[in-house]
């Protein structure tokens, strides 16, 4: 049997990016072969993306690319919080905005069958899971082309924002993002709140409602009437459009104005804003703390 060198295993890890002990497995199931390990490495890599495809990611990162009036923000998942710090993970996002904001991919089937270094993203997307040893996708992007500006934010790697605004201070932009970050409004007026949002709180403001009636005659008091009722409820519904809107939220850096009137003070406005938080609507596997610490442990190994 060929004597497998540490200068082989270093070779074939330069041409594959695979882990040391796979390639060293390799090797040695090659006999020494060179050609034949990475070939090897080609069919375990793939099988080893293959298993972890099943696996929910919901963790990840946004991240934000922007060059004059064209920009991206892009939210890449993968399964815990040790692979957001990655430096090829992340690497892998920073790309993928760039890509967006360059080629318009019409959605993320589109995006994937981008070429990227020889490659497609797709494939440079499974050699990573394979490398790492952990599920990956690429959930979701906004892209923006606009004769206004832009500007981002980014909370640390889980919370993204892009605004699209007019107005001659810079930093007028900055403060809405980060407004957004904190704040999460759903949009920019009260009247572009989803129906579905509005329709549910109206929904709750009416069962709490109906509690109440419930508790008053428990108490021998007598319910408030229909009217009074109704006005309650399409109070509660008007409350939450305010504070679910940016125009109408108190701004955070001057809680004595509204995001709108800091905007016509300053001369600016605001066209539109996306938000996107890691793992938002994903569902997260509970795992317990040994079995995290355990997965966290091997995925280091295989970094």
């Amino acid at each position: 049997m060929a004597a497998i060198t540490a200068a082989m295993v270093g070779e074939l890890r330069a041409k594959t990016d695979a882990p040391m002990m796979e390639c060293k497995k390799a090797l040695t199931e090659a006999e020494g072969d060179m050609a034949r390990a990475e070939e090897i490495l080609r069919v375990k890599l793939g099988s080893k993306a293959s298993k972890a495809s099943s696996r929910v990611t919901a963790e990840g990162v946004v991240s934000a690319y922007i060059s004059g009036g064209v920009g991206a923000l892009v939210e890449v998942n993968c399964e815990t919080d040790f692979v957001t710090k990655n430096d090829d993970f992340i690497a892998l996002a920073n790309t993928v905005a760039k890509l967006v904001a360059e080629n318009n991919p019409a959605d993320v089937a589109a995006l994937s069958a981008l070429p990227l270094d020889g490659k497609t993203v797709d494939e440079v997307r499974a050699a990573l899971i394979g490398k790492i040893g952990e599920n990956m996708s690429i959930r979701r992007f906004k892209r923006f082309e606009t004769a206004a500006k832009l500007t981002s934010y980014l909370h640390g790697t889980r919370i993204g924002v892009m605004v699209e605004f007019d107005g001659a201070d810079e930093q007028v932009g900055k403060d809405v993002a980060m407004h957004i970050a904190a704040m999460k409004p759903v949009s920019l007026s009260s009247d572009q709140v989803p129906a579905d949002l509005i329709e549910k709180e109206r929904n709750v403001a009416a069962l709490k409602a109906a509690e109440d009636a419930e508790k008053a005659k428990a108490e021998g008091k007598t319910p408030q009437s229909a009217e009074i009722v109704a006005k309650r409820v399409d109070g509660s519904v008007q409350k939450f459009l305010k504070e679910v809107s940016l125009f109408n939220q108190a701004f955070v850096k001057n809680d004595k104005q509204t995001v709108e009137q800091m905007l016509k003070a300053t001369n600016s406005s605001v066209k539109s804003f996306t938000m996107f938080v890691v793992g938002e609507g994903i569902e997260k596997k509970q795992d317990d703390f040994a079995a995290e610490v355990a997965a966290q442990v091997a995925a280091a190994k295989q970094a």
